[in-house]
């Protein structure tokens, strides 16, 4: 069963406070992520620990650079394994809208799902190539007719309900998903931040603070994703399916999820 995910604030707690006491509630903002430490604190991540800004970002890029490529083609059968439904091992569980469906409904109709680059594409236009389009710490099964409406928006608050998207949100130019995946999402992104910077002949990717990003190596909105990651704590089945692909597939972690109080030491 997947873990539950406990948002850090609660708004309508904080409102109704702050009338007990006669005062108007300051702006909500996510208590940055508590400090971890982890089994890989003193071998994979040894030459990070205790950095922080841009020596923090350079050093984690060496640390997971270091990665084993697999093909497009093989994402397929990859994300059966990395996203498999706890529950039901013939199923995956679909980004954005959560639900549990058949490993064997992959494909491109509708009732389908298809394979999600969380960092769209025409974001850095890397298409499908081995590398940056096919790396499964970004890649997740979603719904096809989901994910043809996320598109490649970029990632901000507000919108209208997503058919099927499981409480995820849109409007022209951008995409809210669900909360249970909006840490998920932040993380995806801010490792495709880290891991591609431009020295390995693919565009240097980063976050920034616009929607419309069109075509450019950049993705937003950044302090919407920090506030994701804050508000949306690393699950179980994140956790776990952050070691699949370290043990099995890429050798390589997403540093986000062992530490995600690092996006803010970073950013």
């Amino acid at each position: 069963m997947l873990a539950t995910r406990i948002r850090r604030w609660k708004p309508v707690a904080l409102t109704t406070a702050a009338v007990l006491v006669g005062l108007t509630a300051p702006a909500l903002t996510a208590a940055p992520a508590a400090a971890t430490t982890t089994s890989y604190d003193s071998t994979y991540y040894k030459n990070a620990i205790g950095k922080t800004g841009t020596s923090l970002k350079s050093s984690l890029h060496t640390i997971i650079s270091s990665q084993t490529k697999i093909s497009y083609s093989a994402v397929w059968n990859a994300l059966k394994v990395t996203d498999q439904d706890p529950n039901n091992s013939n199923n995956v569980i679909l980004l954005y809208s959560g639900v549990s469906r058949a490993k064997s409904l992959s494909g491109g109709d509708t009732g389908d799902w298809n394979r999600e680059h969380v960092w769209a594409k025409s974001h850095g236009d890397f298409g499908e190539v081995t590398g940056p389009g096919s790396d499964l710490h970004h890649l997740r099964p979603a719904d096809v007719q989901v994910n043809s409406i996320r598109g490649n928006k970029d990632f901000d608050n507000g919108g209208s309900a997503v058919s099927g998207g499981g409480g995820s949100l849109t409007d022209s130019d951008s995409f809210e998903p669900r909360d249970a995946d909006k840490g998920d999402v932040a993380r995806m992104i801010l490792y495709m931040a880290v891991r591609y910077e431009g020295d390995d002949g693919f565009a240097d990717l980063e976050p920034n603070e616009k929607v419309n990003n069109g075509s450019a190596p950049y993705i937003g909105r950044l302090s919407v994703l920090k506030q994701w990651n804050d508000e949306d704590p690393p699950s179980a089945f994140e956790k776990k399916r952050n070691q699949v692909i370290y043990d099995s597939y890429q050798h390589n972690r997403n540093p986000f999820i062992d530490h995600p109080e690092w996006v803010d030491a970073i950013w």
